[in-house]
């Protein structure tokens, strides 16, 4: 696949802390985040699987893999934008996620390709928390 399709899928991230479900007497960080996935190329491409690297600061890493997003294995039309919510828990106050999508090229041609993009890292953090 070339570098180029990969490039023109966007990632970014948006993130909040939830109060409301965390615990933090007990460790207990609930974070949401919303990933917006672009497609600026000129193919139509379908999420097929994720694989995330959620970091906390005490340095303990979870690693995790699943089938498509939120349930669903979307096909990101040319031009077209999709977006979900999910959340992650974290033992301490600041964390960071980041990872990888694998995607699927979907041709008229029957000329279906696997590539791969990065989600690059964001912060997951308890407001006022970062100085």
């Amino acid at each position: 696949m070339p570098n180029s399709l990969r490039n023109l899928i966007k990632v970014t991230a948006n993130t909040g802390y939830v109060p409301q479900q965390s615990k933090p007497d007990e460790n207990y960080y609930v974070f949401f985040y919303t990933i917006s996935i672009h497609n600026e190329s000129d193919i139509p491409c379908q999420l097929l699987s994720r694989h995330w690297v959620i970091q906390d600061s005490n340095r303990k890493v979870e690693e995790v893999y699943g089938e498509g997003v939120i349930g669903e294995q979307p096909v990101i039309q040319p031009g077209a934008i999709y977006q979900y919510t999910s959340g992650a828990v974290l033992e301490t106050e600041i964390g960071t996620m980041e990872g990888r999508y694998f995607m699927l090229k979907k041709s008229l041609e029957d000329d279906t390709q696997e590539f791969e993009i990065s989600i690059p890292k964001f912060t997951l953090s308890v407001p006022r928390t970062i100085h």
